[in-house]
């Protein structure tokens, strides 16, 4: 069976305007048409559907209930069009960004300053969001590129390039260090998920699972908050070794343990396999390439999951 072909765009907008602004005049004002234009694409559509869309009670013009109903879902669909406009007709020297908020903190931001100083007529506009598992979806998102962690395989239309590997180890302040080494057990713990996962891969992999109980402990929601307690002295929270490198440069932050376990998970920049900004994308990984965090720290043992 042929399907009805749907009304004119034009009419729709009109009926839409006319709904919303509750005037066939203010809305002819706004699409910059005249009064007459406005009504006769309402009658339009009022044959089209053989139903009224209005009802006049002497100069007062009213939307009738299914046509408030028509009106919204117009609205709705006119604003994703007007989105996806906005995104088509973008500047093709911006990057839009989209990256984990720790990450952002602790070592984009800084390599993003020295990119712009390279390359000032190519501008990155970032959006640092926290994710509980790190996602894009560049249909519905505005996003040209994004930095997520996982284990790789973000979808078959896109295009990933790995930056660097996570490797979890424990960190606190300077007070705590010798209380976590001589009874890790004893000590206050800091989990910056609440799924507790990354305390309960380091325990594996670094053979102290079976002093530990992970039932206890602070937990927030994401890694940041949990590199800012123990710099503050709450207790030992795991951490990213590469996101925590300045923090343990600058002795806000130690290592209480010499071994780091890699989650298996690392920090790749993604975009969309047909991107017409793929040049850029590739541009950026180059630069953030040579600034990538440092993990030479002497004595560090690194272990993979098994």
């Amino acid at each position: 069976m042929k399907a009805k072909p749907l009304p004119p765009v034009y009419a729709l907008r009109a009926f839409e305007s006319a709904a919303r602004t509750g005037s066939f005049t203010l809305a002819a004002q706004e699409l910059s048409l005249t009064q007459s234009a406005v009504s006769k694409h309402v009658k339009t559509l009022e044959d089209y559907f053989g139903r009224k869309l209005f009802v006049r009670q002497g100069p007062k013009l009213s939307v009738t209930t299914q046509g408030q109903l028509f009106a919204a879902g117009l609205r709705r669909g006119f604003h994703q069009i007007e989105e996806a406009c906005t995104l088509f007709r973008t500047r093709h020297d911006v990057l839009r960004l989209k990256a984990p908020s720790t990450l952002t903190m602790r070592w984009l931001l800084d390599a993003l300053a020295a990119f712009r100083k390279t390359q000032p007529a190519f501008e990155v506009q970032i959006t640092s969001v926290w994710m509980d598992v790190d996602t894009v979806d560049f249909f519905s998102e505005p996003y040209d590129c994004a930095i997520l962690l996982g284990a790789g395989g973000f979808g078959t239309e896109t295009h990933s390039i790995k930056l660097f590997d996570e490797w979890l180890i424990p960190i606190c302040s300077r007070a705590l260090a010798a209380a976590a080494r001589a009874d890790l057990a004893a000590c206050e713990l800091i989990h910056p998920s609440p799924d507790r996962r990354d305390w309960r891969r380091w325990l594996k992999a670094s053979g102290h699972e079976a002093n530990v109980d992970l039932a206890r402990g602070q937990v927030f929601d994401m890694l940041e908050q949990g590199i800012a307690a123990a710099a503050a002295g709450h207790g030992i929270s795991i951490g990213d070794l590469a996101l925590c490198a300045n923090a343990i440069d600058a002795r806000q932050l130690v290592l209480p343990f010499k071994t780091a376990v890699g989650s298996g998970d690392a920090y790749y920049l993604i975009r969309p396999e047909d991107s017409d900004k793929a040049a850029q994308v590739e541009e950026l990984h180059a630069f953030l390439a040579s600034r990538m965090p440092t993990l030479a720290w002497p004595g560090i043992q690194f272990k993979t999951l098994r």
